[in-house]
């Protein structure tokens, strides 16, 4: 019996409507440097980018870049400035819930700024004189005077002030316990970690801004290159990042993977911690100039990362605000050892330790090779990152270091943390170059403000405090069931982000 059509479309409406599919399969993610506990703490950010491969995995932040966004409501949906520039309204999501079923409140971002004791949280407590809660959704912040890079500061990933974590839970479990469980409002919770080798991550199915596709993420630590390659070729690991020369070559001919260069910024550049010491030889400004045109950095570039990467002679990245393009040293050995003769040391010196986080070892292997081709010997300390930064940031590393960030913000939020006299990272300066980053700081007007940024870079390379490099391209690569890699979709920003883009191929 054939039955009426308007039967038909009621059973059609009345059927049960299958649930969409939630987070499925596990992908593999092997990073090539040791994993601490630290890093899953937002209040001790350093200024680095690599603590943010974590924080975008496991917490959230009130605002933070996203894909084709640099400044995105996040935990707030939306934020305004008072006319006078005093006050910073921020408005929360509502609904939105910590992994362990705690609400997202005022009283945690309260918690989470006042906490806070990263990079340029000096800064921040110079300039926020309170932290008001207006309402459970809505909090409210001070500043002492009006301030054009607040938002910098505070809202990229600059520092991690802006990143919440629960109040109640941190208050629970104390700092420590804390990192050894994070709890967080991210698109997902911790599973199990083991330091320096192995983080499991799940899906958060209640994460506000996508619920994941992928169900279990494995992070592993794999420092040796060659074993990364190894797995991705093998089929034990998913996405693998950070491959050099030979192996990147190999990666990309390598039928069924695929090479993917991303740019972050992350400039390389020598330190000379002992230029302010008249005893040493570094406090000739003839022996700084000499170790810049010692180096051939296309050479360099071509070697480690196929000439990907883009040269430079400034600490400040390319891409940033206020940056000045000062101008490139040339490859010129010969200048390199005549400045040597004129500055007393005909015949070279000992040049002491590079300091160097080993996951960029590579890098300091080929400018020491270079530097001893004109008389300037020194040895390669390699540090594993984490312990690397600890000690560069208690001013423990001596003689030179290659340093490194791709924290996001502008040409003040880096020279604050690695040039400002009190910077984290900061071995000493000059007094020109102190009294303008002071007054840059509380300059309103963006033009003029652009104009004692540059001065400043012009003074810095006048007085060749460092050894610029470049700014490398990080050279990723992925497996076959990689539908969505995630590597790129966030300008400027490293490893996989945002994590609940991941894809597997079927999904």
């Amino acid at each position: 019996m054939r039955l009426p059509i308007s039967l038909l479309i009621l059973l059609a409406l009345l059927a049960p409507v299958p649930a969409s599919a939630g987070p499925e399969g596990q992908m593999t993610l092997v990073l090539n440097i040791s994993t601490a506990a630290r890093w899953f703490d937002p209040s001790e950010s350093e200024g680095l980018i690599t603590p943010f491969i974590f924080y975008f995995m496991i917490h959230d932040a009130l605002v933070k870049p996203l894909p084709g966004n640099p400044m995105a409501p996040s935990l707030a949906e939306s934020w305004s400035a008072s006319a006078d520039g005093l006050t910073y309204d921020f408005v929360l999501r509502n609904g939105v819930r910590f992994q362990n079923g705690e609400p997202v409140t005022s009283e945690d971002v309260k918690f989470s700024f006042e906490r806070y004791k990263g990079a340029s949280a000096k800064l921040l407590k110079e300039r926020v004189t309170a932290v008001e809660i207006v309402d459970p959704h809505r909090v409210r912040f001070h500043l002492k005077r009006p301030w054009l890079d607040f938002m910098t500061f505070y809202g990229t990933p600059a520092t991690g002030a802006a990143w919440i974590v629960p109040k109640k839970y941190v208050e629970k479990v104390g700092d420590d316990g804390f990192k050894r469980a994070p709890v967080g409002a991210g698109p997902y919770k911790l599973v199990s970690f083991k330091p320096g080798v192995e983080l499991v991550v799940e899906a958060n199915e209640q994460y506000w801004r996508k619920t994941p596709s992928v169900r279990t993420l494995i992070v592993r630590s794999v420092p040796d290159d060659s074993t990364r390659l190894a797995m991705l070729k093998r089929g034990e690991a998913d996405i693998v990042y950070n491959f050099r020369g030979a192996l990147a070559e190999e990666l990309r001919r390598t039928p069924g993977l695929t090479l993917k260069p991303f740019y972050i910024p992350l400039p390389f550049w020598y330190v000379f911690t002992e230029q302010w010491n008249p005893k040493s030889p570094w406090h000739d400004r003839r022996v700084r100039l000499a170790t810049n045109l010692a180096i051939d950095r296309q050479a360099i570039n071509q070697a480690e990362t196929l000439g990907f990467s883009k040269l430079s002679a400034s600490m400040i990245p390319q891409s940033f605000e206020g940056y000045w393009p000062a101008p490139r040293y040339p490859y010129d050995s010969q200048k390199a050892k005549q400045l040597l003769a004129e500055a007393g040391y005909p015949n070279g010196f000992d040049a002491g330790t590079i300091s160097v986080d080993a996951a960029n070892g590579s890098f300091a292997e080929a400018v020491a090779g270079y530097w001893g081709a004109v008389g300037i010997r020194a040895t390669l300390r390699p540090l594993e990152r984490a312990a690397f930064f600890k000690e560069y940031g208690e001013k423990r590393l001596k003689h030179v270091v290659q340093s490194t960030s791709a924290a996001l913000g502008n040409a003040a939020t880096r020279l604050d943390a690695f040039v400002a006299g009190g910077g984290l990272f900061t071995y000493g300066t000059y007094p020109d170059i102190e009294g303008l980053i002071r007054e840059q700081s509380t300059e309103l007007d963006r033009g003029k403000r652009e104009a004692i940024l540059h001065r400043i870079q012009q003074l810095i390379h006048e007085k060749v405090m460092y050894a610029p490099l470049m700014e490398p391209a990080i050279l990723a690569g992925y497996g076959p069931r990689v539908a969505e890699s995630a590597i790129g979709l966030i300008t400027n920003m490293a490893a996989s982000a945002p994590y609940e883009e991941l894809r597997l191929k079927g999904k």
